[in-house]
């Protein structure tokens, strides 16, 4: 009976995921290609978790945080597959270009489900996408805290990448940091214009359009929750 019972609570729980994304997979518009920057992530996440990825070895700029299936107006998550979930080799050769294995694991199963890709398809997908876009190196060189408003970070982009457009990036903002730069493209990987609910940046909220851009931010570490 406890068996049983077991069984049909994971059945119970699968149907409920599916309620919460469930879209049907390879069904999508474009790709939203997520860069994050990991000095901010760093100082208002990951040094509070002691994530490896703030390890000052590393010397991580731009991160992929991931390669979203987007509709014109939402987007699809947790979409059920055929597809079997990433290997763990799979997920580890990621770190290099995500910061962790952890994360390469967390975008397949909420994006890369959606894409109707293998896993191994997505990964190589999500790499290609990431080596298209040159990453200005300008952040990187800073030596000080500086405050920027975001159209400058989209500006050093667009320098970089004459085939973008201002209305194909967008750049994110968390707590007056520079957080994302956001990215919009087809499913041939080339550069597209950002639908609506992409087009969410910094610019528009007047108390975010402040950015710390350094290597390592010097704020205080959050306490770990």
């Amino acid at each position: 009976m406890t068996r049983f019972l077991g069984a049909i609570l994971l059945v119970l729980v699968g149907l409920a995921r599916a309620d919460a994304g469930g879209e049907k997979a390879g069904v999508f518009d474009y790709y939203v290609m997520s860069l994050s920057w990991s000095p901010s992530w760093c100082a208002l996440t990951g040094d509070a978790r002691g994530e490896d990825q703030c390890d000052p070895r590393h010397d991580y700029g731009f991160t992929l945080h991931g390669l979203w299936p987007q509709f014109e107006h939402g987007w699809p998550s947790f979409c059920p597959t055929i597809e079997r979930a990433p290997s763990r080799q799979m997920t580890r050769d990621m770190a290099d270009i995500m910061g962790s294995d952890g994360l390469a694991w967390h975008q397949w199963d909420k994006h890369g489900r959606c894409t109707g890709l293998s896993a191994d398809g997505y990964y190589s997908a999500a790499r290609a996408a990431y080596g298209k876009v040159t990453r200005p190196d300008i952040l990187r060189r800073m030596t000080k805290a500086m405050a920027l408003p975001a159209k400058v970070v989209e500006a050093a982009f667009l320098a970089e990448n004459p085939d973008l457009k201002a209305d194909m990036v967008t750049v994110t903002c968390e707590r007056g940091y520079f957080q994302e730069v956001r990215i919009c493209l087809t499913k041939d990987l080339e550069p597209r214009l950002c639908g609506p609910d992409a087009a969410r940046d910094c610019r528009q909220h007047k108390t975010m359009n402040v950015l710390n851009c350094l290597p390592k931010l010097s704020q205080p570490k959050a306490k770990a929750a």
